[in-house]
């Protein structure tokens, strides 16, 4: 059944990033770029079993960030997928600090969520430095190679190239640095590289399949169906 949670998931992902994009613009990225990410620290927290191999949840939601950016700096330009990046550096940031300090609050005796929350957000600086410095690196590589690969294939039916060939490789980035500052040390050897390649493997995945939605913003921005 994790197989088809982790379609409806990928599914629901996509929807919701372009309703975002066609309702609200450039804006509605704004806006997912730290619901990606933070939701994306809260998932990977849980380890499940997928396609017969251990792998973490939030790569769904979390490569959807980099969508984000790729059609921002499609369709609006580098400074634009920049401050994305900015708006997402900051509110894992905020979140990390919120909930630290949170914790600190000794819980009434009728507290039901402090043990809970504990379990969740007290790993939570290890997985925000692990997503901070991955998310940092990754991105800015993702948009200076989209704006490289978007210079040598300008014309609109290489978009999926420039999205496939900067993403990718910046997804390797993210899913290395992450999983090692992140897990390393936490869990087996045979189970951290199965951590890792798993991780990236569905990112992977992700870009590919989201090439199809770079295309239709492309064409709903054409149109002048996006709010400026």
């Amino acid at each position: 059944m994790n197989e088809l949670y982790w379609v409806l998931l990928l599914l629901l992902n996509f929807a919701a990033i372009l309703l975002a994009y066609r309702i609200f613009g450039k804006t509605g990225l704004y806006i997912w770029t730290p619901i990606a990410v933070i939701v994306a620290n809260i998932q990977v927290l849980k380890t499940i079993e997928l396609f017969g191999v251990v792998a973490t949840l939030g790569n769904i939601v979390y490569a959807t960030s980099f969508l984000a950016t790729d059609i921002l700096s499609e369709n609006h330009g580098k400074k634009d997928a920049q401050k994305a990046v900015a708006i997402g550096f900051f509110s894992l940031i905020a979140m990390t600090a919120f909930m630290q300090v949170a914790l600190l609050f000794t819980p009434h005796s009728s507290d039901f969520a402090h043990e809970s929350l504990s379990t969740l957000f007290s790993i939570m600086p290890r997985i925000a430095l692990a997503s901070l410095v991955a998310y940092l690196i990754s991105q800015l590589h993702d948009i200076k190679a989209y704006h490289f690969w978007k210079t040598k294939f300008p014309d609109t039916k290489h978009i999926w190239l420039r999205n496939n060939a900067s993403t990718m490789v910046s997804q390797l980035l993210d899913s290395v640095i992450f999983s090692t500052i992140a897990f390393y040390g936490l869990f087996p050897m045979n189970v951290f590289l199965e951590i890792l390649i798993t991780t990236y493997l569905l990112k992977w995945l992700v870009a590919a399949l989201d090439t199809p939605l770079l295309y239709l913003a492309k064409s709903m921005h054409s149109r002048g169906k996006i709010p400026v």
